[in-house]
Parts: structure tokens; C-alpha cells; sequence
């Protein structure tokens, strides 16, 4: 029996950060996100867009998203018998880019097909590797390094087994030698979010010295080529996020050797169906993959735990608790780590957390029905 999806509602949500968060595209104070909820015979799924506020770490944003959802996405699933929600991808794919506004639809309606199933989204989806993920955090740029050494001491004694800080030019060598001197054995990443070009290599180069896991995303978005070359030069592992978009992007790089890590986010890739491609893609080849994060409420973040229990997740991902971010979450219980460093899957249908109604009707700043 089919799934069809007779009502699909929007949501744009505010919610402030506790604290800045500040990458090379510049510094977020609050997010502002599209949740999706999609509805069959009275049943309902939820899935939230990972578009940020600007179109700075990809062409999205959050009005965009919006209006590909309601007027392009949305539509061709509407009123719809779908065979499965693996379909959705193919009825969106021919709206060109837009993955992060496509994939917050195909991830409600996985939900919604795990909780007919009565099953939870992470077994939906062919995952359960594991019972617990490992996590890490995402720090961004600090005022100074003192602060940077205070947040990453504090998160250290959370439990955290990984530490990833943002790096841009001025903020980068100099820095992590310092957070290296302080913290000498901690597991430790650096992300550049496309900051440098291939002029850049022997500063990058220089970054060999102080062991780091991997150095995530140093050159531009769509710079595959570059990548490989600059990967050649370094003995520290590229880890490619924002040029893998797709499977096929994955198998080039991979082919190509631009780099030995793979970041998976959600959004990113256009949601769970070509999330497991490019997983399938880099566990044949041997490439460990992580799950990204890109500042998720409670909706988006335990879709991302569902996530990394596929078999490949292997590295701890910055999906982390509640309280790090949000004043209050939206789903009850929030998303909690345990001592060990890790998030303990859950076993009710679907992304496992309930909906904290009253208070995402206060946070929700306009609302759109379409039947």
C-alpha cells in the first residue's frame, strides 16, 4: 500500500542561539528554519530545512527554501500515491539544485512512512549499526583564543571524543598551534568552509605538523580538481563537504583523490535516499564518512542521529545536545549525551522524540496549509 500525501504544512520558526556561532561566511546569532510536515489519512511526518539564513554555504536560504517547497516540491508529491518515500528524490529531481528545500520534504515523508510502519526512522532508513553514535562538536570562531581554549576545555569535559574548530585566514596556523599546545592528545579537526585557494597550499601544508584528523572543506565549493592537487601536497586528510552533493560527486572525488573523508549532511545531499548513496559509494571505496551538522533544531537533529547508525559512520559527527545550542529545544526529550560522548538511539516510530507543540506555536513566525 501506497503512501498518499494529502496535506503538506510549512513552518518558519526563530529560534536564538545561546551563543554566537561564526564560520568564514561570517557570525549567526539566531536561526531561522522551514520545518515540513507532511500529512496522510491524519498520520504525519516532520522534516526541517537545513537552509541557513543567508545563501552563504550553498545558493539556499531560508526564503528560497520556502518558496521551492510550497511552489515546486511540495506539489509534485501532493494528492500523489507514493510506492515509497525513496520516490520523493526522483518526483523533486527535476528542480535543479535546491537540495537542502527538497531534502526537508523527503525527510518528513520518511518519517511519516516510518511511523505508519511503526517502526523507528533510523531502521527505516537500513540503519542500527550501532546503538550509540559518537559525537563531536563544532566550535566556531572565537573572539580570541583564550575563549577558544575556555569553549573547547568546556566541551572537552562534556565528554566529546572530537573537537572541530573554524579556521579562516589570520585565524588558523598560529591558532591551532596554541589549541595544540593546550590540548596535545584531544582528537582534533580543522573546518575552512572554503576559505583558502590553492595559492594557499603551504599554509595548509603547514598544518601537518600538529596531527589533526582531517582539514574539512579548505577551497571552493565546486573545486573538486583543486582539492586533488592539494591533497597530494598534504599528509593531513582532506575531507570534502560542500563539493559532494550527490553520489556521482562522491565516486569523481573519490576517484580523483581529492580527498580521504566524506562529510555527509542531510540537506546537503537532498535527503535520506541519496544520503545512503553516497554512503553505499564511499564505504565500497574505503572513504569513512561523518554526519555534519548545520545548526539543527530538535527535528533535523535526530533525523541526523537516524542517520548515523548506517554502518559507515565511523568517524564522530557534530551532531550534539540540545543545551549547546538552544535555550529550548522543540522536541522533548531534548537530545542528550551521555558521559561517554555519545547520543543513545531511540526506539519509538519515527525520529523517536515527540513535538513540543506550545512552544513551537510560539516560535513559528508564519504558517502555510497546502491541501
Amino acid at each position: 500500500m501506497g503512501i498518499l500525501i494529502d496535506r503538506v504544512v510549512l513552518r518558519r520558526i526563530r529560534m536564538p542561539l545561546v551563543h554566537f556561532f561564526e564560520t568564514s561566511f561570517g557570525r549567526t546569532y539566531e536561526r531561522q528554519m522551514v520545518l515540513v510536515e507532511v500529512s496522510s489519512g491524519g498520520l504525519s511526518g516532520w522534516g526541517e530545512v537545513t537552509a541557513g539564513e543567508n545563501p552563504f554555504y550553498n545558493e539556499e536560504w531560508t526564503d528560497s527554501a520556502w518558496a521551492i517547497v510550497r511552489d515546486y516540491a511540495a506539489p509534485r508529491v501532493l494528492n500523489f500515491e507514493l510506492g515509497s518515500a525513496e520516490e520523493v528524490n526522483a518526483r523533486t529531481a527535476h528542480i535543479r539544485g535546491h537540495n537542502m528545500a527538497r531534502g526537508g520534504l523527503e525527510a518528513a515523508v520518511w518519517d511519516l512512512q516510518a511511523r505508519r510502519n511503526g517502526r523507528p526512522l533510523w531502521a527505516e532508513i537500513g540503519g542500527g549499526a550501532r546503538r550509540e553514535i559518537p559525537c563531536g562538536v563544532s566550535i566556531g570562531i572565537q573572539n580570541t583564543v583564550d575563549d577558544l581554549l575556555r569553549k573547547i576545555e568546556t566541551e572537552v569535559n562534556d565528554g566529546y571524543q572530537r573537537i572541530k574548530i573554524k579556521i579562516k585566514p589570520g585565524w588558523d596556523v598560529e591558532t591551532i598551534r596554541q589549541v595544540r599546545k593546550r590540548f596535545p592528545s584531544i582528537l582534533l579537526m580543522a573546518d575552512a568552509n572554503s576559505a583558502y585557494t590553492l595559492a594557499d597550499a603551504p599554509l595548509l601544508k603547514a598544518l601537518d605538523e600538529f596531527g589533526l584528523m582531517m582539514i574539512e572543506q579548505p577551497l571552493a565549493h565546486d573545486e573538486i580538481i583543486d582539492h586533488a592537487e592539494l591533497q597530494a601536497q598534504l599528509s593531513t586528510p582532506i575531507c570534502l563537504d560542500e563539493c559532494i552533493r550527490s553520489a556521482h560527486q562522491a565516486a569523481q572525488a573519490i576517484r580523483m583523490g581529492a580527498g580521504r573523508i566524506v562529510n555527509i549532511k542531510l540537506g546537503r545531499v537532498g535527503g535520506f535516499g541519496e544520503a545512503k548513496r553516497v554512503h553505499d559509494v564511499c564505504h565500497a571505496a574505503g572513504i569513512p564518512v561523518w554526519c555534519g551538522g548545520m545548526l539543527e533544531a530538535g527535528i533535523g537533529r535526530a533525523h541526523n542521529i537516524a542517520l548515523a547508525t548506517l554502518p559507515n559512520f565511523v568517524l564522530p559527527g557534530d551532531v550534539s545536545a540540545s543545551k549547546r545550542y538552544w535555550k529550548k529545544d522543540i522536541v522533548e526529550p531534548w537530545v542528550e549525551t551521555t558521559p561517554r560522548g555519545t547520543i543513545e538511539i531511540r526506539d519509538a516510530p519515527g525520529f523517536g522524540y515527540e513535538i513540543d507543540r506550545a512552544f513551537l506555536d510560539s516560535i513559528t513566525v508564519s504558517k502555510e496549509e497546502l491541501r
